[in-house]
């Protein structure tokens, strides 16, 4: 039941699909990963975000086998890393250099059924070619295809022996609009089989709308862990926007609660940390204002908070997350409109 070879560690039936317990992992003095705790869901679509030299590559290593760590404990469907992915029950789509990574000559049919006699028991090629979206590119040869195509064909590859848990890398680079959307859609409907996902993106965008929960990596530490609504309310900076001609930026400035004013044309973007006084202080002003609008900070500030060098020590879950307070200037005292 796994890659052709010697017979994998049994799998312990039942819990997580991956477990980090106080995982850690040094290159001489530099510190990679700092006591890593972290836990996936079985079926779960996980989120794992981090800025660069976060310690994501080195947890990804580990999670492949391709790394042992040095410290603590990992389990990957209930076994340890080499044995599951010896199993064949992990896929990964990792990124390459440049070009396609894919061979040339060959089609896409023929390179997948290659692929699927390496393992033991394949997903039917047929099945694999529908759920990457390929069955029409099936008989066209890989030097043909587009970025976008290639992307698709490489990610057939990391689904071909059918797996439980597959590690998804920058999955969709290369691809423009409307193919990140039908691979996301795509990507749905295979995790509403069971199967576990987890996936490292730069287009936060697509972890807003796909990721069940979200992780956040930083000095190979979690500093945040939950749901993206949870991670985004743990910032208090709100954005008031509103059309208004002429103001000036420096007016602005001065309200209750704004720490950074934004006027692009009659567009005026105001980042505030009471948001309520801020409105006050707008109305009593007598600043002339249409469509006002009160949002709260998105995944993008959320996790720029959360990474900057300035974001110290911060933990964010669903417990705590009311308590974190990102590193801004804090609104000066409320003076109360007349």
């Amino acid at each position: 039941m796994g890659l052709r070879g010697g017979p994998p560690r049994p799998a312990e039936p039942g819990g997580p699909a991956l477990r980090f317990s106080g995982v850690v992992h040094r290159y001489r003095s530099i510190v990679a990963l700092d006591h890593l705790d972290l836990e996936v869901a079985r079926g779960e679509t996980l989120a794992l975000l981090g800025p660069n030299g976060a310690g994501k590559s080195t947890a990804i290593s580990i999670l492949l086998g391709i790394q042992r760590a040095q410290e603590g404990e990992v389990s990957v469907l209930g076994t340890d890393p080499r044995s599951a992915m010896a199993s064949g029950k992990v896929g990964a789509m990792l990124q390459v250099g440049g070009g396609s990574g894919l061979p040339h000559g060959v089609k896409v049919r023929d390179l997948l059924s290659m692929t699927a006699r390496l393992y033991r028991n394949p997903a039917p090629v047929a099945r694999t070619l529908a759920r990457s979206g390929l069955t029409e590119l099936a008989d066209r040869q890989t030097q043909r295809l587009s970025g976008g195509q290639a992307q698709r064909v490489r990610f057939a590859l990391a689904i071909a022996g059918d797996p439980e848990l597959v590690f998804l890398d920058e999955p969709t680079i290369a691809m423009d609009v409307e193919g990140r959307r039908s691979f996301w859609a795509m990507m749905r409907q295979f995790s509403t089989e069971g199967r576990t996902v987890v996936f490292a993106t730069h287009h936060l965008d697509e972890v807003d709308a796909v990721a069940d929960r979200i992780v956040v990596i930083r000095k190979g530490a979690v500093v945040a862990n939950g749901a993206a609504s949870t991670i985004k309310a743990a910032v208090p900076t709100r954005r008031v926007r509103f059309a208004s001609k002429g103001v000036d930026p420096a007016r602005l400035r001065e309200l209750d609660g704004v720490n950074a004013a934004c006027v692009r044309g009659s567009q005026v973007v105001l980042d505030s940390l009471d948001a309520d006084a801020t409105v006050r202080a707008l109305v009593a002003s007598g600043v002339s204002f249409t469509d006002i609008e009160v949002t709260g900070a998105d995944l993008e500030q959320a996790f720029v908070a959360l990474t900057s060098d300035l974001a110290e020590a911060h933990t964010v879950d669903d417990a705590v997350a009311p308590a974190y307070s990102a590193p801004i200037r804090r609104p000066p005292a409320s003076r109360t409109a007349p």
